[in-house]
């Protein structure tokens, strides 16, 4: 049996169709979550990373030694942290933006030049991000790449998939922002 809450006159919640659609607000709430989730996790990799520096120092000026494989997971975490990074930061509004204008604007100004910024620079570049990148990142897979060093890790090709990791999330982002910046233009609460 469907609750009451769930049910509708037009049927949406029918024997085949048991959860009712999401409201704008909730898709929202949910997109931006993947945002915060990855950017919450990836932000120990900086930690990890301050480690992992300070014993490449350590080893190689007091031991004198050191591991390739322990300087390349510097490149990986550093790539990381930036590439999964992103969608977090324009979640919190953390990309450099010429705010010669944007801060003097109302909500509803704002929302225009997020959607419009969003729509006709973030899609297009990321889509073309994705584009370029999916045959770069397929040839890597097919030889599971690894490093050229000797003793270096064997994942480059994990790496080079942040290629497209970074496109996909980012717009996942952007769609939020685009539905957050209609439901400012049609003055509902969000």
């Amino acid at each position: 049996m469907i609750p009451a809450m769930w049910s509708s006159p037009n049927g949406c919640c029918s024997a085949g169709n048991r959860f009712p659609p999401p409201t704008l607000k909730s898709l929202i709430r949910r997109l931006e979550s993947l945002a915060e989730l990855t950017g919450r996790a990836i932000s120990w990799a900086t930690l990890l990373m301050v480690l992992i520096t300070f014993a490449v120092v350590l080893l190689r000026y007091l031991l004198d030694t050191g591991w390739i494989a322990m300087q390349e997971s510097i490149t990986y975490l550093h790539a990381l942290v930036f590439m999964l990074g992103a969608a977090y930061t324009l979640k919190h509004q953390g990309h450099v933006r010429v705010d010669i204008f944007y801060r003097k604007f109302s909500d509803r100004g704002r929302a225009w030049v997020n959607l419009l910024g969003t729509l006709l620079l973030l899609f297009p570049l990321m889509g073309f991000i994705l584009w370029i990148g999916w045959e770069y990142v397929l040839e890597s897979w097919k030889v599971l790449e690894g490093s050229r060093e000797a003793g270096g890790l064997p994942g480059v090709f994990l790496l080079k998939t942040l290629l497209l990791l970074l496109p996909l999330s980012m717009m996942l982002q952007g769609l939020a922002l685009v539905l957050r910046s209609l439901a400012v233009l049609r003055g509902e609460a969000v």
